[in-house]
């Protein structure tokens, strides 16, 4: 749920939590037309952003010192865990890392708060997120995906490992601008800036729109495998 002013939230955090709710009437009064998120759902792993594991029935917004100076500009959930895109270009992550989806280098298994993604080599403009393995793409058209590639999900080809914990840039589409990306539990779909789709990964039940291939290591453009 996004807004441009806090006071449509405010409303929907517990009258129970007295610091919470000064901290967020402290932030609305400093800065009352900054974008924010607010999430809620199952909160096992911090898969909210929230700094515990508790469930929330009601949006409550994510408080935490990596927005203190910065505006949300998307979301993506994927199985069990939140990316973010700031206005400025950086990505944040939270909540389950069994399979290296939140794209940090240290093993960690969980984070209970947004930490940052680094790895990229400029501005990234739209992130994604499937099951277990997320995606980003830069202002250049440039992708970058990690997490779990059991089924060549992340698109690295055959000498890939199973699990890429950190943020890396698909090599094999070098000169191709993806503009959009969408992940699915074991595949990847992507559009490019002339309005083709490439899909890769697992392919049962034809979820890869090319017929009843049951796994591809490598992408494919309509009917044509292109590397």
């Amino acid at each position: 749920m996004w807004s441009r002013s806090l006071s449509g939230m405010i409303k929907y955090i517990s009258k129970r939590d007295i610091n919470s709710r000064e901290l967020w009437r402290r932030w609305m009064s400093s800065e009352p037309k900054k974008r924010f998120a607010a999430l809620w759902g199952n909160g096992d792993y911090g898969r909210l952003g929230l700094g515990s594991l508790e469930s929330q029935w009601r949006p409550v917004p994510v408080v935490c010192s990596a927005f203190e100076n910065q505006c949300v500009k998307a979301i993506a959930c994927g199985g069990a865990h939140t990316l973010f895109l700031t206005d400025n270009g950086r990505v944040y992550a939270t909540g389950l890392n069994d399979f290296g989806q939140l794209g940090r280098s240290e093993n960690i298994s969980y984070s209970l708060e947004p930490i940052e993604v680094s790895g990229f080599e400029k501005e990234v403009v739209h992130i994604s997120t499937g099951y277990y393995h997320s995606a980003a793409i830069t202002v250049d058209g440039e992708l970058y995906i990690w997490g779990k590639n059991s089924n060549g999900q992340l698109g690295l080809g055959k000498k890939a490992a199973k699990v890429v914990s950190v943020p890396t840039k698909i090599e094999c589409l070098s000169g191709i601008r993806i503009k959009l990306a969408a992940l699915g539990s074991e595949h990847s779909v992507a559009v490019t800036d002339e309005g083709e789709v490439l899909s890769w990964g697992g392919g049962g039940s034809g979820r890869l729109g090319h017929g009843h291939e049951s796994s591809i290591l490598g992408f494919l453009r309509s009917s044509r495998f292109i590397c």
